[in-house]
């Protein structure tokens, strides 16, 4: 049991492992290459124009919900309001450009096109809900031009008006040891309970009760909530279901909510955003998946369509485990690396 759960911990974070080095890239690069003035005015208001922008800027991005994270916490530090951050960290995890053509081959037309419709609903009612009721907090201010004493070096964002060549390699020393140095210990914690939970749950689960109910969605939503899986890897799983007989609005909450959350996710929202942010959160997403799941139900019984027989069959071909295996050892040394240097070297 000891051997089988430390391999599904280690398979949890194989799979996540190029997502994160990827989506802490992206943090880099906003860093220094976004204008922070811009970000601040077009997503540092707390109206519904700013969480629009925001699930809509997501919406595209092929990150998952633990590569999310970095580049969200930068858009927050840059300035962007609570509600755009919380409508960003939902809008890009739950869809991408890769799992929207991957939905189109493995699913059907109707679910392709209703999955990003879906996820922009639930971003933004998500953010519009921070916005009411969430905590009030400024933004903080980026971070100021100053030398670290222990670095030797500038902080990204005194590289401006640098080099584009020295701006990129600050953003990356920006992205891979403050950014990652913050949330390396909660992506840890969150990935051990994710392997956890994914090794005790029982896929006989999954397939022996998801019928066209109430019930079915819901148990989707538990399961789907603290699991980690990209919107990539969450497709093949939905259309595999729904061909056993899985309704169409059960897979939906399966793709919003697993995609969406993790128990990483959480926990980084939680220290970064505040305990308010993170039950908005949660409560935006499991209302909106099963409500837009039943509708979705409603549809295809409206329509006299079978889910079932309509499902694609196409397969989809990447060297996930290859680049898994590549992408987390280089991640574990960059993880420790950042822990250590943000120890001795604080962020200013």
């Amino acid at each position: 049991m000891l051997i089988g759960l430390v391999k599904e911990v280690w398979h949890t974070f194989n799979e996540a492992a190029p997502y994160i080095l990827f989506g802490t890239l992206m943090a880099g690069v906003i860093q220094t290459f976004v204008d922070k003035d811009r970000i601040a005015r077009y997503l540092g208001k707390p109206g519904a124009k700013s969480v629009v922008l925001a699930a809509l800027f997501g919406v595209p991005l092929p990150l998952c919900s633990c590569g999310v994270l970095p580049t969200a916490m930068s858009l927050r530090k840059n300035g962007a309001s609570k509600g755009a951050t919380l409508s960003f960290l939902i809008s890009t995890p739950e869809t991408g450009i890769d799992s929207i053509m991957l939905s189109f081959a493995l699913l059907d037309p109707i679910l392709a096109i209703f999955r990003p419709i879906a996820a922009i609903i639930t971003a933004i009612t998500a953010g519009i809900l921070e916005n009411i009721f969430g905590r009030k907090e400024a933004a903080p201010e980026p971070p100021k031009e100053e030398e670290c004493p222990h670095c030797r070096k500038k902080t990204a964002a005194g590289t401006r008006h640098a080099h584009y060549g020295r701006r990129f390699i600050d953003g990356i020393g920006y992205a891979f040891v403050n950014l990652l140095g913050d949330i390396a210990p909660w992506l840890a914690l969150g990935i051990i309970i994710g392997g956890v939970i994914s090794y005790f749950v029982p896929a006989s689960l999954i397939e022996n009760y998801l019928g066209y109910n109430l019930l079915s969605m819901l148990i989707m939503l538990i399961i789907g909530i603290p699991l980690y899986i990209c919107a990539s890897a969450s497709t093949p799983i939905a259309a595999a279901l729904i061909a056993k007989g899985m309704a169409p609005g059960a897979a939906l909450v399966f793709l919003l909510a697993g995609p969406a959350t993790n128990t990483a996710g959480i926990l980084t929202i939680g220290k970064f955003l505040g305990k308010r942010s993170v039950v908005i959160y949660l409560a935006a997403i499991a209302a909106c998946s099963i409500a837009l799941g039943l509708l979705l139900n409603y549809f295809y019984a409206a329509m006299h369509i079978n889910a079932r027989a309509i499902v694609g069959s196409g397969g989809h071909s990447m060297p996930a485990r290859l680049l898994g295996s590549f992408a987390s050892p280089v991640l574990l040394i960059l993880m420790a690396n950042a822990v250590w240097r943000r120890k001795s070297c604080p962020a200013p």
